[in-house]
């Protein structure tokens, strides 16, 4: 199996200021896409990580070109970041719809996913904004148009809906607990896996040829602690999602 992971990358602008003197310190951070990279790797995928800054003009711009995975996972990442590349924002050129491309790309029978973060689904302060473009209609959830951070500082646990579903195969139905979550509804269409308070927190779907999947919470911190990321179930778990959504 061949894995697009998109995302999962920040760059840090810090101010510093020691009485008279104010200096500046940047830093670029990717440690959590390489983490969930090497884990899949583990479980037999062969995967490629796309940190952010690279998706803006490297993200595939032909579906032909996305057919050469199985699956690609979105992760927080904004809709801005795959829709405005620099030949349309600073040039005003005409180019591809990218989140077009994933739709048809998964009705021919791509895997497509997006896991929670604060630039997943609507995002922070709506930020991320993907119930407002063509990848809404793919994903098997349906999303807020304003922020949806739902955030459970005091811990909250998911609760499995459907065990017999494969994505769960060698996973104990006893998980970690979670620091907050993309505020998500599964569609009439999908089937709801699992839920977190009163919202979907794992939801799948049929579509066309392909298969959608949405993970409500974070693959890493803040929302994703380390209770979490260090669960045994951890990685089973996203290598059973990347193997149901290649459908093997």
């Amino acid at each position: 199996m061949k894995v697009l992971l998109v995302g999962e990358s920040w760059t840090v602008h810090e101010t510093h200021m020691k009485g008279f003197d104010i200096f500046n310190v940047c830093r670029h951070e990717e440690h959590c896409g390489t983490m969930l990279a090497d884990i899949l790797r583990e479980e037999g995928c062969t995967v490629e990580f796309m940190p952010s800054h690279e998706a803006q003009t490297e993200f595939p711009d032909t579906v032909d070109k996305l057919a050469a995975y199985d699956v690609v996972l979105l992760s927080d990442i904004g809709s801005n970041t795959l829709l405005l590349s620099p030949d349309t924002f600073y040039r005003g050129q005409r180019r591809p719809n990218k989140l077009q491309l994933l739709v048809d790309y998964a009705q021919q029978g791509g895997g497509v996913a997006m896991i929670g973060g604060y630039l997943s689904f609507a995002g922070i302060d709506n930020k991320a904004r993907y119930a407002m473009t063509p990848l809404a209609k793919a994903l098997p959830v349906e999303m807020l148009n304003h922020d949806d951070r739902v955030e459970c500082p005091e811990g909250i646990v998911p609760r499995v809906t459907d065990a017999s579903h494969p994505i769960f195969k060698g996973i104990g139905t006893d998980w970690p607990f979670f620091l907050g979550y993309n505020k998500i509804k599964a569609k009439k269409e999908a089937q709801e896996l699992a839920v977190i308070g009163e919202d979907t927190f794992i939801a799948v779907m049929e579509y066309g040829k392909g298969r959608t999947l949405a993970f409500a919470s974070d693959c890493a911190p803040h929302w994703g602690p380390k209770e979490f990321m260090e669960w045994e179930g951890y990685r089973p778990l996203f290598g059973n999602m990347v193997r149901w959504l290649a459908g093997k």
